[in-house]
């Protein structure tokens, strides 16, 4: 059994070629790209996987879906020159992969509310298939900062029913208009909750975070941060303690309020010095 877990370990670090199956425009800067990979397609909700553009870059990713056949998918921002070459790709062409990494997303019993942000929702549309599969009640908080930029609203009323997914738009151009925090206050003083999912820019997922602790709500995070190795040597993704491609990227309330003094306000560059999240 050793052995076998060893094999394992060693061969999700091994790069492998795939080919790209299909790419879908999500959004104007959102897409998604779909590949083959049968250690990927084990991956659970929260786990990344790091994507070689060849010729250019090594970018970590989220997992957006993970199937049976053998199929992945990621939801790719163009912010970049890889992802900028990348959104330039279509199916067919050769990829590198390696992964799965990371912890992942708890599956609780009971009522769970998601609150996710931008690009992070994919791995909570992940989490949210694996959750309604196992008869958990979900409520959804969509947030972005225009209608144009709102990611899977369609989908996840598919999949929740649209009475338990809310969606918030910066600019008011659909749905509520703020910031996804001002109605996740409203919903946690109203009704009870188990668990509180988030991912998506830290700062959002900071304010999620202090108002689990002060309605009580237990609660898991899922971090980005920079990422070079994946596996924990290189040190550049770490906040306190913890390495978030080792240690998480999911985190728990009781380790964030461990690193309550960096997590929503400091990251590291690729020198690993400390520089203010933006």
């Amino acid at each position: 059994m050793y052995v076998k877990l060893l094999a394992y370990r060693i061969a999700y670090n091994v790069l492998r070629t795939t080919r790209i199956i299909r790419v879908k425009k999500a959004s104007p800067s959102v897409k998604i790209f779909t590949f083959k990979d049968k250690l990927c397609a084990r991956a659970k909700p929260g786990q990344f996987l790091m994507l070689w553009i060849p010729g250019v870059d090594e970018i970590p990713l989220s997992i957006l879906s993970a199937e049976e056949n053998g199929e992945v998918s990621v939801a790719v921002k163009r912010v970049g020159e890889a992802t900028g070459v990348l959104h330039n790709m279509s199916a067919g062409e050769v990829l590198g992969v390696r992964g799965p990494f990371g912890n992942s997303f708890s599956i609780r019993k009971g009522r769970a509310l998601m609150v996710g942000g931008g690009t992070g929702i994919a791995p909570l549309m992940f989490l949210a298939r694996k959750l309604v599969a196992s008869d958990v009640n979900v409520t959804f908080l969509v947030g972005a900062k225009t209608k144009d930029e709102l990611l899977f609203f369609d989908d996840l009323c598919e999949l929740c029913g649209s009475a338990n997914v809310l969606a918030v738009t910066e600019d008011g151009s659909y749905g509520a208009k703020g910031l996804v925090t001002e109605p996740l206050k409203k919903l946690l003083s109203s009704e009870k909750f188990n668990i509180i999912y988030t991912c998506g820019p830290e700062q959002m997922m900071f304010k999620v975070f202090c108002l689990a602790e002060e309605y009580g709500v237990d609660l898991e995070a899922s971090l980005e941060r920079l990422m070079r190795c994946a596996v924990g040597i290189c040190g550049s993704c770490v906040i306190g303690r913890y390495r978030v491609c080792r240690d998480g990227p999911v985190f728990s309330a009781r380790q964030l309020r461990e690193v309550k003094d960096e997590f929503g306000f400091w990251k590291r560059d690729f020198d690993g010095k400390k520089i203010p999240l933006e």
